[in-house]
């Protein structure tokens, strides 16, 4: 068993002790407090703790004795005096040296080596900032964005301290002139009244209350930017040296992944879990919005925003370890955390949800969101209008240049102009805006692509679920021939439409049945394919009359213009044009379980439907006679009149087409 010695005075020590652990190696840690123990795993197998400060002799004889594989020194970069006497124990004995850098960030403080960095890197943050530096340097810190609005100064409560405060542009509300010296108590409601996301300081010792400081930040959940960094010695940073010893040593790596939903903008939407998370993690992986929101300095920034880019960012920077994907909103709503799952099987993954889009708008509006029906329009097609007909209230996320204008629009050309609509633009970011009105009032507004849309609709139609539409719901035409309603219906139980299942219907005449496809399959796609001029017409007449933006009509003869149709799962064959086998094979091509009903009104179909059938093509088949009389007035009388009686030969299959994920 490998033995190793860390020097854990820092949070990457302590997590390289773990990580050690993990392995199986034996790892003996030395710390300089009792208070450093308990920061260490607790009962942890092939752990042995130092819990005081060594002396140089006393660090030679411990290497000396236990001959380590490696001595890691993770110590604090200002405790300059004790790296040096690591550095010498392993000269004098011939331990393998490595020092373990902090990051600029550690977990606990941000250091940075001048006033001009900490600008720099403030200016990419969003949060307040309390400046504990003095009143004499406050001016290098004016051309930080929003100077006067996000800093506040705690300085001396003396006549030139407040002249230099308002030199430099601070009102005077932001300027807090007080004596220290200040317990922890005092610096944590200190940075709670003023809102601080970041306290500036530099390491004044123990006189200066150095101590107190960061343990305020730490209670108060306030980024510590410490001025005046150190220099260190030469060394790698915490997934360098996990690299390091995974090649040296044979060590295997299994990062720790949190999918973290971010909420819809600035970190004030953030859940306490995602803010736990994306602070402990250090490396952040996300789109650029979501890394401008919930990255911090000394962080390793990856962008990436599709699954299979966001997976193999995780596989480059697995010595991290600990690797938050920030995603937008609430992972579990409309996220691509349900395509990255399944690609990271070779990590812990951890869901953490976010407020939600839907959530924020709707708390905005004051309003419930228990009947809201959900659906996204964010580089998807949908029948939107088809949606809000059917229902009184419709949550879009709305994606791209202007999508909720966009939107607006499509809804006055279906006919929808009057419905309500909420547009919120922002949500959860300082400029914000929610504008309600109706769609027609919208529809030339330019909105941010950063929007989310409730529309309502108070008259919502009751949502027909049976199929058979009576035959005067469709405009008709003298030589267009039209599936009457009974057949119809019997058609469509047969199919067993899914609601986004893909259909063909085939000689579709009129377009009664591909109506009634188009709205029964709402989520999927139905293509009615017709070669007669006139009959084309009348079916885009029919489709705009239902308002179908999931009917597409095909002019031209089947079966040559069905070979660029995506595979079906349903087909109802209407007419052929003396082709019959040949569509009929070209289906059993694309989907062989597609299910198929086909109308026969001549016996030579019938005939030929059948010896398709005896063929072998389909086992499970079934041919159905339909004869239909209708009610028509004679006199005072009523006498029904019999209706040409229709075939339907139906041959079943899953009626599932295999499917990409």
């Amino acid at each position: 068993m490998d033995k190793f010695c860390v020097f854990a005075g820092t949070a990457e020590g302590r997590e390289l002790v773990e990580f050690l652990l993990e392995q199986g190696a034996a790892v003996t840690a030395c710390v300089a407090t009792e208070y450093g123990r308990t920061l260490l795993p607790e009962g942890a197998e092939n752990l042995t703790i130092s819990a005081r400060r060594l002396s140089g002799e006393e660090i030679a004889g411990l290497l000396e004795l236990e001959k380590f594989a490696m001595v890691v020194d993770a110590t604090h970069p200002y405790a300059r005096m004790v790296t040096e006497e690591i550095s010498r124990a392993c000269d004098k004995t011939g331990a393998v040296y490595l020092r373990l850098l902090r990051g600029s960030i550690d977990g606990e403080a941000l250091y940075l080596p001048d006033i001009p960095a900490a600008v720099e890197s403030l200016s990419r943050q969003e949060g307040n900032i309390l400046l504990t530096t003095g009143s004499k340097e406050l001016e290098k810190y004016a051309g930080l964005p929003g100077f006067a609005q996000r800093a506040y100064a705690r300085v001396l409560p003396m006549e030139d301290s407040l002249r230099l405060c308002q030199t430099a542009g601070l009102p005077p509300s932001h300027i807090l002139a007080m004596q220290g010296p200040f317990s922890k108590e005092m610096d944590t409601a200190m940075l709670r009244a003023v809102d601080a996301r970041f306290l500036v300081t530099k390491d004044t010792g123990a006189a200066g209350g150095f101590q107190e400081k960061l343990e305020a930040c730490r209670e108060a959940g306030v980024i510590p930017v410490v001025i005046g960094r150190p220099p260190q010695r030469e060394g790698l940073d915490l997934p360098e040296t996990t690299a390091l010893l995974c090649k040296k040593y044979g060590f295997s790596v299994r990062p720790k992944v949190w999918i973290t939903g971010i909420g819809p903008g600035g970190r004030g939407g953030m859940t306490l879990d995602a803010l736990r998370v994306l602070g402990e993690a250090r490396c952040v992986i996300g789109a650029s919005r979501m890394l401008e929101a919930a990255g911090r300095p000394g962080q390793r920034l990856v962008e990436a925003v599709a699954a299979e880019d966001i997976a193999a960012a995780v596989r480059e920077n697995r010595f991290c370890r600990r690797i938050a994907v920030a995603v937008s909103g609430d992972a579990g709503f409309f996220s691509g955390a349900k395509k990255l799952l399944p690609l990271l099987t070779d990590c812990d993954v951890e869901v953490v949800p976010g407020v939600s889009s839907l959530v924020c708008l709707c708390a905005r509006l004051g309003v419930s969101y228990e009947d809201v029906v959900p659906v996204s329009l964010h580089g998807r097609e949908r029948d939107i209008a088809a949606d809000i007909r059917s229902h009184r209230r419709i949550f879009a996320l709305v994606g791209g240049e202007n999508g909720a204008g966009k939107l607006c629009r499509r809804l006055v050309e279906a006919g929808l102009g009057e419905v309500r609509v909420s547009v919120g633009e922002r949500l959860g970011y300082q400029d914000e805006s929610v504008t309600t009105d109706a769609a027609s009032a919208l529809a030339e507004r330019c909105f941010s692509p950063l929007s989310a849309v409730l529309v309502e609709n108070a008259e919502a139609e009751k949502r027909v679920v049976t199929h058979g539409l009576p035959d005067s719901a469709f405009l008709r035409e003298e030589g267009v021939p039209m599936t009457k309603s009974e057949v119809r219906s019997v058609a469509l139980s047969k199919l067993e439409l899914t609601e986004d299942a893909v259909c063909w219907d085939i000689g579709a005449g009129t377009g009664s049945v591909s109506v009634e496809m188009a709205l029964q399959a709402r989520l999927g796609q139905v293509y009615a394919v017709e070669k007669k001029p006139s009959a084309l017409a009348l079916l885009e007449e029919n489709r705009r009359r239902f308002w179908l933006e999931n009917l597409t009509v095909i002019s031209g003869a089947a079966p040559a213009v069905l070979e660029a149709l995506p595979p079906p799962d349903c087909v109802f064959l209407g007419g052929s044009s003396g082709n019959l086998r040949e569509i009929l094979e070209l289906v059993g091509r694309k989907n062989p379980s597609a299910r198929i009903v086909a109308a026969a009104v001549t016996l030579e179909t019938a005939a030929e439907l059948t010896a398709w059938a005896k063929a072998g093509a389909r086992e499970d088949w079934e041919a159905v006679a339909l004869s239909t009389a209708r009610s028509r007035e004679a006199g005072s009388y009523h006498l029904m009149t019999a209706q040409n009686p229709v075939w339907l030969f139906c041959f079943r299959g899953s009626g599932r087409r295999e499917r990409k994920s």
